[in-house]
C-alpha cells in the first residue's frame, strides 16, 4: 500500500502552494526517494534548518502580523523527516498553537517531511493579531495586551525530540 503524500507539480511558482502551505517543487526520483530512507531520524532533525520572520519588528494592536517560515535541507541527499500525525509543521504565539487556546483535530495518522538534496521550502501565514480563546460556551477573540511576543514555527515531529524550531520576538504598541 503506498503511503499518500501531497502532489507536486515540475514548476515552482511562490504564489502556487500545496495543501500545506508550502511553495511547490518537482517530482524526485524514486531512486533519490529510497536515498533518504539511509537518514537516522535524528541526524535529519539535526540537519533541517527553520528560520521563521515577520514582515515589521513593532505592530499596532490589532495589526495582522505576516508571518514567513523557511525550511532548508543542509545536507546534499535527501532527507525524510517523520511525523506522528498529519500536522507536518506549525506555529505558535507565546505557546499558543495558531494563536488559540482551542484543541484542534488533527488525524493521528502518521506523515513525513520530505525534502530533495539542498531543498528548500517557505510557507507563508498571516496572523490576524488576536489570541483566540475557549472555555465551556465561550468562545473569544481578543485583541493581545501592548507587549513582547514570541512567534515560533516548527517541524511537527514526535513529543519528546527535538525539534527543528526558530523563534522571533515582535512588539505590540
Amino acid at each position: 500500500m503506498r503511503r499518500s503524500r501531497p502532489q507536486r507539480d515540475t514548476e515552482s511558482d511562490a504564489s502556487d502552494g500545496d495543501e500545506f502551505g508550502l511553495e511547490r517543487a518537482g517530482d524526485r526520483p524514486s531512486v533519490v526517494t529510497a536515498l533518504s530512507r539511509f537518514v537516522p531520524a535524528a541526524l535529519a532533525r539535526r540537519v533541517i534548518a527553520v528560520s521563521v520572520a515577520t514582515d515589521r519588528e513593532v505592530y499596532a494592536r490589532d495589526d495582522p502580523v505576516e508571518i514567513t517560515v523557511d525550511f532548508e535541507n543542509r545536507l546534499p541527499v535527501p532527507v525524510e523527516l517523520r511525523t506522528p500525525r498529519q500536522r507536518r509543521w506549525g506555529w505558535t504565539i507565546d505557546g499558543h498553537l495558531e494563536a488559540t487556546d482551542e484543541r484542534r483535530y488533527i488525524p493521528d495518522r502518521p506523515a513525513t517531511f520530505d525534502f530533495r538534496a539542498g531543498e528548500r521550502k517557505r510557507a507563508s501565514v498571516t496572523w490576524n493579531g488576536r489570541l483566540e480563546r475557549t472555555g465551556g460556551d465561550r468562545h473569544e477573540s481578543v485583541v493581545p495586551e501592548s507587549g513582547e511576543y514570541e512567534i515560533r514555527a516548527f517541524v511537527a515531529t514526535a513529543t519528546g525530540t527535538t525539534r527543528p524550531a526558530d523563534a522571533t520576538t515582535i512588539t505590540i504598541n
